[in-house]
């Protein structure tokens, strides 16, 4: 596999998000961006999932449980807070909002989101929980802070 940085002129027709299905946040997400209107088709499959190792043979499938990875139609990897800037980009109400997120300015924003979200992630158990990192099996979302 290859960096997005590595294709920075290619462009992307469709992107791969994989996700840990075992993480109430993720697979809540995962539902949200099925809900918007998609510029660029998104293609959900949990990571570690047999279908993932076979899709991407070449990819470190114990990092993509441990956070966000896209991967574009041309080989394009995109991690971290990347991977969730090019999730917004690939949809039609959040296309500008993921534009300014991949600027100086929004960097900071977006490394900061997907800091917290991992933080929730490992208050809940981290990656690989077959209860979604809950004692009974059953999480509630995060609420507002505060």
């Amino acid at each position: 596999m290859t960096t997005a940085t590595a294709h920075r002129g290619t462009p992307v027709g469709r992107l791969t998000v994989l996700y840990d299905a075992d993480c109430p946040l993720c697979v809540h997400v995962r539902h949200w961006l099925l809900r918007q209107r998609q510029l660029v088709p998104l293609d959900l499959v949990p990571a570690g999932s047999q279908r993932a190792r076979r899709l991407f043979p070449d990819l470190d499938h114990d990092a993509t449980l441990r956070e966000v990875t896209v991967v574009g139609d041309r080989g394009q990897v995109y991690r971290a807070s990347a991977a969730w800037i090019v999730c917004l980009w690939a949809l039609a109400e959040h296309r500008p909002r993921a534009h300014w997120l991949a600027t100086p300015a929004g960097r900071p924003l977006a490394r900061a989101a997907v800091l917290t979200a991992a933080r929730w992630r490992q208050a809940r158990g981290g990656p690989g929980r077959t209860d979604g990192g809950c004692a009974d099996g059953h999480c509630e979302m995060p609420g507002p802070p505060g």
